[in-house]
């Protein structure tokens, strides 16, 4: 058996999802880099970032929701904005209708921290993406959400596994080869 020619379609969703994979540890590079730019902890940098976007989108997040975004007890993630607003980068407020709803909003030096850091990528994605047609870019945005929807339902309906059973007494524990 030989290898599958390079147009095919189970070659080519594989370079796809690898493509995919690559960028999202590019991604966590630059947020790891940008935590370490403001002398952030990585998580509580990614959890900025996500109070940051999701204001950016007319939808400020609660406490829990960032705790879910972040993947954090509630416990840990009151301690992660204690710190963020300590460091004068968010605050929370109160301003539904329902005084007992909490919002998180980031400070004014935070857009333009993020301005400072993320504009020259930003610049050099905005410039990469003008080779691209609109019709293809509306296509790769329906992929991306497809594909992130996919994942969601996967974890949301429980099909991936949440912990490993231990193995039998006297049975040794897998570790990783060389």
């Amino acid at each position: 058996m030989g290898e599958s020619p390079p147009d095919d379609v189970a070659a080519h969703r594989a370079r796809v999802m690898a493509g995919l994979r690559g960028y999202g540890a590019t991604f966590t590079e630059v947020s790891r880099r940008f935590a370490t730019w403001l002398s952030l902890h990585h998580t509580d940098a990614v959890a900025l970032l996500e109070i940051f976007e999701a204001e950016q989108l007319g939808s400020p997040l609660t406490p829990a929701r960032l705790g879910e975004r972040v993947s954090l007890t509630s416990g840990a993630t009151t301690a992660l904005i204690n710190r963020l607003e300590r460091a004068e980068h968010v605050v929370r407020s109160r301003e539904h209708a329902d005084r007992r709803v909490v919002t998180l909003h980031t400070t004014a030096q935070v857009a333009t921290l993020a301005e400072e850091y993320f504009g020259p990528l930003g610049a050099r994605l905005d410039a990469m993406m003008t080779r691209y047609p609109p019709v293809q870019l509306r296509l790769f945005e329906t992929f991306v959400h497809d594909l992130r929807a996919t994942m969601e339902a996967h974890l949301r309906d429980g099909d991936a596994p949440t912990r490993r059973p231990n193995p039998p007494p006297g049975e040794a524990i897998p570790t990783p080869g060389p």
